[in-house]
């Protein structure tokens, strides 16, 4: 069968697509940056698209040519920067069950979520529920399946979130520490959308593994599986979790897609249930998922950096950002450094400039569309000062205050930060 995969190359989207290319399915994968996953991925036809663009019908229309099947893998946590919520869950939706209406009718597999609880009326839950309430009275043929916690070999959203908290060092810092989490494996989903395509099953399934665990409980399966020794859990009342998810927001209004939102914390306050009526898949559990695939040293890497990123990438900005506005503060005293070199008009504007180069990738580089640019600018104008001091002021080498020595810590930072901002 010819099968269209939104959002595929994502952490579930990717596994599906792998999925059905093995089972001998001509797979088209859409995604908005394609680009790394046509390297890793090279069976499936690859094309780029934005679903918050395609709200019309006639959006559709030539993509859905020729297609049995749409499976729809693609979604997002809070509305930001990066994410428009509409668009993306419910009116491209909208728009691809009116196309596929008027089309070929191609079997539509939704991944959703379950919609009900203390975050139904939020906008990530909403969007879900309208696209699937629209979908279930389109006529078209559908499964909408709402599995719980997704975990795999690789890791995205609650998932990493679940393996840096299992890496802290010494105790496990939990809010709702002892709320139910049901759990599945990524390779679950496969199998249920496989099963879907081959005819095997329709309407709308709830999936989980037949166990309840605490988050707590979880996160320990997590820091056995990475080899770590056992360590306490520490309750974090909610008040004083609430700075960072005030953070964790702003950061989703820059473009940067941290699980610890407002959304995510709203869920998890009531836990992770399914109802599991009329669902006769079987799920994985969470320790055989775990075990299935033993962790590696890559794993502990990722696991210890992922809570440090937004600090290295907010440190980062802050270093440049006082760089550039501590100067203007003494712009005379600051300028006298090229007195020797250029007339006084002439160091003052190049100060000046440099002033406002810095404030600006200090800016930059907290907007995720930006960060990679930013980044890449901090090393040119760091190589380009110590190669404009080392010709014009060497001795500042020598300086007790180590004015040059500074930058080259800051230049290994920037190449950290560069290495570890991709997301998927």
């Amino acid at each position: 069968m010819n099968i269209l995969i939104l959002g595929a190359t994502g952490f579930i989207g990717s596994v599906v697509a792998a999925r059905l290319v093995a089972d001998g399915h001509a797979v088209t994968g859409l995604g908005r940056n394609p680009a790394r996953a046509r390297l890793k991925q090279q069976a499936i036809d690859w094309q780029r698209a934005d679903l918050s663009r395609m709200t019309k019908p006639a959006d559709w229309d030539e993509i859905l040519k020729d297609q049995h099947v749409v499976v729809n893998c693609a979604g997002a946590l809070q509305d930001g920067l990066s994410d428009d919520l509409s668009a993306t869950q419910a009116e491209a939706m909208l728009a691809l069950y009116s196309a596929a209406r008027r089309s070929s009718r191609p079997l539509i597999v939704q991944i959703s979520a379950r919609t009900a609880g203390a975050a139904g009326n939020l906008p990530f839950l909403a969007t879900k529920r309208r696209a699937d309430e629209t979908l279930a009275a389109s006529g078209l043929p559908y499964l909408i399946l709402r599995p719980a916690l997704v975990l795999g070999r690789n890791a995205h959203g609650g998932s990493a979130l679940l393996r840096a908290l299992a890496a802290f060092p010494l105790v496990l810092p939990l809010v709702h520490a002892e709320n139910p989490v049901e759990t599945l494996s990524v390779d679950d989903v496969a199998e249920a959308v496989s099963r879907a395509v081959s005819g095997g099953i329709s309407g709308d399934i709830d999936l989980a593994a037949n166990e309840v665990l605490t988050l707590a409980d979880l996160v320990r399966l997590h820091r056995q599986w990475l080899g770590l020794p056992p360590a306490r859990a520490f309750p974090v009342p909610g008040w004083l979790a609430r700075p960072v998810t005030w953070l964790a927001d702003l950061s989703g209004l820059l473009g940067w897609r941290s699980p610890l939102r407002s959304t995510a914390m709203t869920v998890m306050s009531e836990g992770v249930r399914s109802s599991k009526a009329m669902s006769d898949l079987a799920a994985t559990s969470a320790a055989s998922t775990l075990a299935a695939k033993p962790s590696g040293v890559q794993d502990l890497w990722f696991a210890r950096l992922y809570l440090l990123k937004p600090f290295v990438i907010s440190g980062l900005s802050v270093f440049w950002l006082l760089s550039g506005l501590i100067p203007l503060l003494a712009l005379e005293k600051t300028s006298a450094h090229f007195l020797p070199f250029m007339p006084e008009a002439a160091a003052t504007a190049l100060t000046l400039v440099t002033c406002l180069i810095d404030i600006a990738l200090g800016a930059a580089v907290l907007l995720r569309p930006l960060a990679k640019r930013a980044l890449l600018g901090m090393l040119a104008v760091s190589f380009a000062y110590l190669a404009g001091a080392s010709l014009l002021e060497p001795a500042l080498w020598l300086d007790p205050l180590g004015p040059l020595v500074k930058v080259l810590p800051s230049i290994l930072l920037t190449l950290t930060a560069l290495a570890i901002l991709d997301e998927r």
